[in-house]
């Protein structure tokens, strides 16, 4: 691409490194502007260094083992010249070594962290290791690593810089026993209990994968079912699934207090009840790193949350002033951060631009099974209930899936009466993460359940049930 800009008359400071501070340093310097991001650990930040990228490979292991585990009833024997009784069923064969499993997450973890910083340098970036603090509109104070200090005055800001996880004063991470989940990789050991304190999104994801991994895990929900953001069948869903694989779920259940003991943990429940446990994960939301960042200086807004304000295309409310990521109040996802880093650039260089389109955001739960959205929900569909029309599939009657014993999931689709454009969707099943692009296409481009049945689809697959699920919303022409 041609560059548009000067680049001595264009200098943008990027605060942050994760996908939305990398992301939009790429976009402007691929503009033409002069680039500096400032990162105080490593490019990549929390999502490559300690949440997203470990995470995922955390669970992805963990559901090669869970696979492996249940497979026995597609005739998989794992014969080790033991008794005839012992070899008909993986049960007791399966170790999960914690110790190697989390040294490969944090090697993985570290070259994609060189991979970014390396993608930033040759992209003409200055990447600067060090913190970063407004001081004014458009003015930024510097500390780098070796303590040399500096203002830059930008043209453009973009404040990128993340959240933390949220610690109780009665539950306090001791980073041995008491953790949250960037502590995690520093285990050796499975834990021989785990209590899972949080049923959102994080504390069911880490509740499922260690499940897998062989681990007893008690997880404490305070709402009446786990996942209580997500669309209430799919929830159902992963809670039974949870059940049955020997998860204890505590639901309408508040933890009041966790401490060590000499063996473990005491996680004690409003109610009184207490459960003992070897280990405890706080998964309890996060708080925006803002703090400390020079927000009043510079005459940016804040929610009482701590996240900074901002419009659609990423402008917060001082000039020049952009923020991307979980340190904003929008959706915190990784591709939602580095789309805002985006946008905020292009709206900031004077590229086209589009405002940010949350209703057209694909998000993924990597529990298993996963649960996958895009667009409408369930309870949009409550509200507006004259207007929508919506057909859940099983996954139980796919071909694909009785292959590959699939036995819990579903295709749910969210249609406009009438017209039959395609608002909406959820999948609940294993690669639901995959699943959910046929969906995410026909909503960002407005098809119709007639013109998302007529795609071909391979026989047998998983995604045959998208468009059998559509071809059940269709409606014969008058």
């Amino acid at each position: 691409m041609k560059n548009v800009l000067d680049p001595a008359q264009n200098r943008v400071v990027v605060i942050g490194g994760g996908p939305g501070g990398y992301e939009a340093a790429l976009v402007a310097a691929q503009l033409g502007a002069d680039v500096m991001l400032i990162e105080r650990n490593r490019c990549g930040g929390a999502a490559v260094l300690t949440d997203v990228v470990p995470s995922k490979t955390l669970i992805a292991t963990a559901g090669l083992m869970g696979d492996i585990a249940e497979s026995g009833s597609l005739g998989i024997r794992l014969d080790d010249g033991d008794t005839e009784e012992a070899s008909t069923s993986t049960g007791g064969r399966i170790r999960a070594d914690l110790g190697a499993i989390n040294t490969r997450i944090l090697e993985l973890a570290n070259a994609q962290a060189t991979d970014i910083y390396e993608g930033l340098v040759r992209a003409g970036v200055k990447a600067i290791k060090g913190q970063a603090r407004l001081i004014g509109p458009r003015q930024v104070e510097v500390v780098e690593s070796s303590k040399t200090t500096y203002t830059l005055e930008a043209d453009t800001v973009l404040l990128a810089v993340g959240a933390h996880p949220r610690e109780l004063d009665s539950a306090r991470p001791d980073g041995e026993r008491i953790l949250t989940w960037t502590q995690l990789y520093g285990l050796e050991e499975l834990p021989e209990h785990l209590v899972v304190v949080g049923s959102g999104v994080t504390g069911a994801e880490f509740a499922s994968a260690y499940n897998a991994l062989g681990c007893e895990v008690t997880l404490v929900s305070s709402r009446d079912q786990v996942l209580p953001g997500e669309d209430s069948d799919a929830a159902e869903v992963v809670e039974k699934v949870f059940r049955s694989r020997g998860m204890n779920v505590l639901s309408r259940s508040r933890a009041d207090s966790v401490t060590r003991t000499d063996t473990g943990v005491e996680v004690r429940l409003e109610d009184g009840r207490t459960v003992m446990a070897s280990h405890c994960l706080m998964a309890v939301g996060s708080i925006p790193n803002t703090e400390g960042l020079g927000l009043e200086d510079a005459g940016v807004q804040t929610e009482e949350s701590g996240h900074i304000t901002v419009d659609g295309v990423s402008r917060t409310s001082s000039p020049g002033v952009y923020a991307a990521g979980d340190c904003t109040a929008v959706l915190p996802l990784a591709s939602v951060a580095a789309m805002q880093g985006r946008i905020a650039m292009w709206h900031a260089l004077g590229d086209a631009v589009s405002p940010l389109k949350l209703r057209n955001v694909a998000s993924n739960v990597f529990t298993a099974p996963e649960i996958a959205t895009v667009g409408f929900s369930q309870a949009d569909y409550l509200e507006n209930s004259d207007e929508v029309e919506t057909v859940t599939q099983t996954l139980a009657t796919n071909p694909r899936a009785k292959m590959q014993e699939i036995t819990d999931g579903f295709v749910k689709l969210f249609a406009r009466r009438g017209s039959g454009s395609i608002l909406g969707g959820v999948v609940v099943g294993p690669k639901a993460s995959e699943l959910i692009l046929p969906i995410t296409l026909a909503v960002e481009n407005r098809l119709t359940v007639d013109q998302l049945s007529a795609s071909f689809t391979v026989y047998p697959s998983l995604s045959g049930s998208v468009t059998e699920a559509a071809r059940k919303l269709h409606h014969r022409a008058n």
